[in-house]
C-alpha cells in the first residue's frame, strides 16, 4: 500500500507544502498527516518563510481520511501532533503565518476542513467537495463544524454539513468557501501568485494582521473544539457507524436507525 509523503520546496519566503499519496488519491494516512504537522511546524519557524502554499500532487486534492488508520487516534480523543509539527487543522496550534491553499479534483472531509484552517483557497474550476461523515455515521471532527457556519452562513453551511451530498467549485465560491476558481491545471501557480504578493510585504504587519483577526474570532470556538473528539466516542461505538462502514465498503446508501 502506498505510504503518504509531504513534498516541501522552498521558494524564495514561501513554503510549498504538498500532499503526496496520489495511488490513493492523497488519502490521509498517518504519515501523510505527520509529514504535514512537521511541514507546518518547519514554516512556522523559520524566520524566512514568510507564507505557506498548501496543495496535492496528482488529480486529487484528498479523498479524505483513511480510516482504519484513524480508529486508534478517534478512541484516543486527540489528534496525534508530533514533536517540532503544528497542527494543520489548527484546533490544538497554528501557524501564525498566512497559508494561501490550492486544490483540484475530489475534496473531500479533512480536505474541507484543512481549507476552511487556511487564509486565501483556490479551486480549479473541476474541483468537488463533499464533507461526507454522516453518511458513514459520524460527524466532522476537524473543524467544519465550527468554522463553515462561521465563514458561510449557517443554513449555507447546514445545506451540506447535514445532507453529505457533493458541490462543485462554482457553489464553493458562491459561499465564499473559496475565494478564486481556474483552469484545471492553473490553481497552484494563482496560489503561488497571492504568496508571493503577500511575502512581498512587511512580515512584522503580515503576521501582526493575521493575529488580530483571529483574536476576534468567539472564545467559544476553542471551547467547542476541546469537545470536538470527546462528542465523538459514542457515534463510533453506534450501530449506525458500523452500518455507515458497511455501507462504503458496498457502495451503497447507508440504512440507519438512530442507535
Amino acid at each position: 500500500m502506498s505510504t503518504g509523503e509531504i513534498v516541501c520546496e522552498r521558494r524564495g519566503h514561501v513554503l510549498l507544502i504538498g500532499l503526496s499519496r496520489v495511488a490513493k488519491r492523497n488519502a490521509f494516512d498517518l504519515p501523510l498527516w505527520n509529514g504535514l504537522c512537521q511541514a507546518y511546524g518547519e514554516l512556522a519557524r523559520d524566520p524566512e518563510l514568510r507564507v505557506g502554499v498548501l496543495h496535492a500532487h496528482g488529480d486529487h486534492f484528498t479523498g479524505g481520511l483513511d480510516l482504519p488508520q484513524w480508529a486508534p487516534v478517534f478512541a484516543s480523543g486527540t489528534f496525534p501532533i508530533p514533536d517540532g509539527g503544528v497542527d494543520p487543522l489548527g484546533l490544538v496550534s497554528r501557524v501564525g503565518k498566512p497559508i494561501v491553499c490550492a486544490v483540484q479534483g475530489i475534496c473531500l472531509t479533512i480536505g474541507i476542513e484543512l481549507l476552511l484552517a487556511t487564509d486565501i483557497r483556490i479551486a480549479a474550476r473541476t474541483t468537488r467537495f463533499a464533507q461526507i461523515e454522516i453518511k458513514r455515521g459520524i460527524y466532522p471532527v476537524g473543524g467544519a463544524t465550527l468554522r463553515f457556519p462561521r465563514e458561510v452562513g449557517w443554513a449555507n453551511a447546514m445545506r451540506w454539513l447535514l445532507t453529505g451530498d457533493e458541490f462543485d467549485a462554482a457553489e464553493a465560491l458562491r459561499l465564499g468557501l473559496v475565494q478564486e476558481v481556474t483552469e484545471p491545471g492553473a490553481q497552484l501557480a494563482r496560489a503561488c501568485a497571492l504568496a508571493d504578493t503577500i511575502a512581498a510585504q512587511a512580515p512584522l504587519g503580515v503576521y501582526a494582521t493575521l493575529a488580530s483577526a483571529r483574536h476576534a474570532l468567539p472564545a467559544s470556538e476553542a471551547e467547542a473544539a476541546a469537545r470536538l473528539l470527546a462528542d465523538l466516542a459514542p457515534l463510533l461505538a453506534s450501530d449506525d457507524m458500523q452500518e455507515g462502514l458497511r455501507a462504503f465498503v458496498e457502495r451503497r446508501a447507508g440504512a440507519f436507525r438512530g442507535r
